[in-house]
């Protein structure tokens, strides 16, 4: 599966030690992040984060791209909930998400269902549908 993370200035902290706890489960996945954040938690879990451009100059841009292409399958955005209004980056990308039917967490709560969703295999039906996965990878390979 392909998870995308952002995680707001006042929330890397806590993205951190999310990825820290579920760093078993999210190490069998490949997972891409806008640069600050990408960096923040692969320096301090280990795991292995594809670097997006940074939130502000158009990472989260590059995430909702992928979602409209249907390439990422989880998406994890812990969001700074003190702005009185969400960005407009931020509302296009959870406009994404409920069209392409993207799960979505923006909060420690969802997250840890999701992921543990993930673990017990609840959102493999996403690999029909992501045309990265490797069910579609191998699907072209047979023709």
């Amino acid at each position: 599966m392909y998870i995308a993370i952002i995680a707001a200035d006042t929330k890397k902290e806590l993205m951190a030690q999310f990825c820290i706890a579920y760093s078993g489960i999210l190490s069998r996945h490949n997972i891409c992040a806008t640069q600050i954040t990408g960096k923040y938690i692969q320096d301090a879990s280990g795991l292995e984060i594809e670097q997006m451009m940074e939130g502000h100059s158009g990472g989260a841009e590059q995430i909702a791209a992928r979602v409209a292409f249907d390439e990422i399958d989880l998406v994890i955005f812990f969001r700074d909930t003190g702005l009185e209004t969400p960005s407009a980056s931020t509302n296009e990308l959870l406009r994404l998400c409920d069209i392409h039917n993207i799960p979505v967490a923006t909060n420690l709560a969802t997250a840890e269902v999701l992921v543990m969703a993930l673990d017990r295999g609840d959102l493999d039906w996403r690999s029909f549908v992501n045309p990265n996965s490797e069910y579609n990878r191998a699907k072209r390979e047979r023709r």
